[in-house]
């Protein structure tokens, strides 16, 4: 009988649990100790699927892929196209003379290049909804919850600021069905979310939307080892050396760089660079980091200057 009653209250428990205690969980890593960070900006993703309803999938899919590659700790993630617009309205305004002038006064010139952009497009979208309970909030908005299904498709592209090339592409199917991606937060943590966006909730387009955008995060971290990391030299007195890249980027005292001066190939048809060459002169060493700087010693070598170029040892 005590056996009977146990396995009664085992299953019991099991039928209670929410699924996010039970089911596996999708994460994304945590990056590794010494990682270096882009800066990266996400654009509005268009939707080209035609699916409409009481929120904007495009906007929801820059709002949730902003939020989860800030959690990550991989990026340095900046504000899209219309936050920095509204920052660069705002410098305009203080520069005209017609605010406060003092410390708090925003400055023009100041703003933090992307590196990295993403964008894409939300091809198709299936929503079989049936009716049922559960749901989400999204920016004042309600997405239903229910027992059907809905399938989201993705096209990402990774582009680089720089030259406007496309570095990677692929696409994502999300499935309200997979247990949806997480670092380590649920709900309300998810920039504007409501409900339990994480756990175990029916919410159809809303979790369909959440696993593509885990999967197109988990992309764009693997395409980090083949996009080189570089820094510049921006002051050479005795012997320290400083470099423009600090904390903010992931560098860490004990750091090693590699210094030298590079050469740019440029096709004389077209102006573009091609390729690049470097010219080592020596390593560095970080003996200190703020925010945007860091602090360096040579280890090895002579002839550092301001203006060459900085790449870490193991890239």
């Amino acid at each position: 009988m005590k056996r009977y009653i146990l396995t009664g209250l085992c299953f019991f428990f099991v039928l209670v649990l929410p699924a996010s205690w039970v089911a596996a969980e999708n994460k994304i890593p945590a990056p590794p100790a010494g990682n270096l960070r882009y800066s990266i900006t996400v654009t509005k993703f268009k939707n080209e699927a035609g699916w409409g309803g009481r929120w904007s999938v495009g906007d929801g899919m820059k709002t949730v892929m902003t939020n989860l590659l800030h959690e990550s700790g991989w990026f340095i993630v900046l504000g899209d196209g219309e936050m920095r617009k509204a920052a660069m309205d705002e410098q305009d305004f203080a520069a005209s003379g017609r605010t406060a002038q003092g410390k708090k006064t925003a400055k023009i010139g100041r703003m933090t290049p992307a590196q990295l952009l993403v964008r894409g497009s939300i091809t198709h979208v299936q929503d079989d909804t049936g009716s049922g309970g559960g749901g989400l909030s999204f920016q004042g908005f309600s997405i239903g919850g229910s027992a059907g299904k809905a399938e989201m498709n993705v096209t990402i592209y990774l582009v680089d600021s720089e030259t406007g090339q496309v570095k990677a592409s692929t696409d994502v199917v999300g499935v309200s069905g997979k247990r949806g991606f997480t670092v380590g937060y649920h709900g309300g943590a998810l920039g504007g979310l409501g409900g339990n966006f994480g756990g175990d909730e029916k919410d159809n387009v809303g979790k369909a939307l959440e696993d593509a955008v885990g999967q197109a995060v988990l992309f764009l971290i693997k395409q980090l080892e083949s996009i080189p990391w570089e820094g510049s030299v921006i002051l050479v007195k005795g012997d320290k050396v400083i470099i423009n890249r600090g904390s903010r980027e992931g560098v860490t005292v004990g750091r090693e760089f590699r210094v030298g001066a590079v050469e740019e190939l440029v096709d004389p048809d077209t102006g573009e660079v091609l390729d690049s060459e470097m010219t080592e002169v020596g390593k560095i060493k970080v003996t200190k980091t703020k925010e945007k700087i860091s602090y360096c010693v040579p280890v090895s070598g002579s002839g550092m200057a301001k203006g060459m170029s900085v790449f870490p040892m193991d890239r």
